[in-house]
């Protein structure tokens, strides 16, 4: 049989590709988590050949709920052992691959703000526009703390509960700098607030790498949703990628970096990198996700979680 890998964060933008791959993959059997039944429907119409025996619908903020999508009474069905329940769709499963992430809405007002702005902005030979003037909340109990700490601590507790061999995790750039843009998000201008995205993620990934799991952590850059395959991978460790102009990657190229963890990952060992994308010139050929993760774990590099 395939092996089994549950993907959680399925129904989002980087989950959906990577649970879509997988499923498409005869190597692979997929299992997808989401938040809600209409994630679950949206996920169906979204990814070929899904079915509602291949979700399970559960808060991740929440795991003591965990039901299968297929099945009312999946918990009834489940395996008991001494942390409770277990349904039998996750059950088996080798690998896990973390996608949850909390996300942020942005502010109307703080948009119609700064378009007012432009007039002035243009005769002061300024940006006409300034994106830093946006303000942007979470929703109530979608905060990072809560979702990206909390939410992937229980994540990580599951994976040792169901005896899982490898936890993949997506995570971003960033995360040596607690200054970074993205951590004001959700923060009030006095510094109060829920935000410090890259602190809890980071935080998050130090649980990880102290609970015995066999583990692949990708910090990409900036996500775009364009096709995967059109440039050059880059990897490396603690942040130095930040120092280029381009810091972005293809969505797609990080889930085939996902995949690519799974296959290269199979004799064990723990690795986490950052990654971004750069452009090259017509005719070059450009390297795989997996052999362009085998060729940078020769380096024999991780990130430092002292920094």
């Amino acid at each position: 049989l395939a092996p089994k890998v549950l993907v959680t964060g399925a129904s989002g933008r980087t989950g959906r590709l990577v649970f879509s791959k997988l499923n498409e993959s005869p190597s692979y059997s997929a299992v997808g988590l989401v938040r809600s039944e209409s994630s679950a429907k949206q996920l169906m119409r979204d990814v070929p050949n899904c079915g509602l025996d291949q979700l399970v619908i559960v808060d991740v903020t929440e795991m003591d709920g965990i039901s299968s999508s297929g099945s009312d009474n999946s918990n009834e069905e489940g395996s008991e052992n001494e942390n409770g329940t277990v349904p039998h769709l996750i059950e088996g499963a080798e690998a896990m691959i973390i996608c949850t992430s909390a996300v942020p809405k942005i502010s109307k007002v703080s948009v119609i703000k700064e378009m007012l702005k432009i007039p002035l902005n243009l005769m002061s030979n300024k940006p006409a526009l300034n994106f830093r003037g946006f303000r942007f909340r979470y929703k109530p109990g979608q905060h990072p703390e809560i979702v990206d700490y909390e939410g992937q601590k229980k994540q990580v507790d599951l994976a040792k509960k169901l005896g899982v061999k490898r936890v993949v995790v997506v995570s971003s750039m960033g995360g040596t700098d607690e200054n970074n843009f993205l951590n004001t998000i959700g923060k009030n201008k006095d510094g109060t607030g829920n935000g410090d995205i890259l602190v809890w993620k980071r935080k998050a990934e130090k649980y990880l790498v102290e609970s015995g799991l066999d583990y692949t952590i990708i910090h990409p850059g900036g996500l775009l949703d364009t096709p995967a395959g059109q440039q050059k991978l880059v990897l490396d460790v603690d942040d130095t990628l930040l120092a280029n102009d381009k810091r972005s990657i293809s969505r797609e190229d990080v889930a085939n970096l996902c995949v690519a963890a799974l296959e290269v990952g199979k004799d064990g060992g723990s690795i986490s990198f950052d990654c971004i994308a750069t452009e090259v010139e017509d005719g070059t050929e450009i390297v795989p996700a997996k052999a362009a993760l085998q060729e940078f774990m020769k380096r024999g590099v991780s990130t430092d979680y002292s920094l």
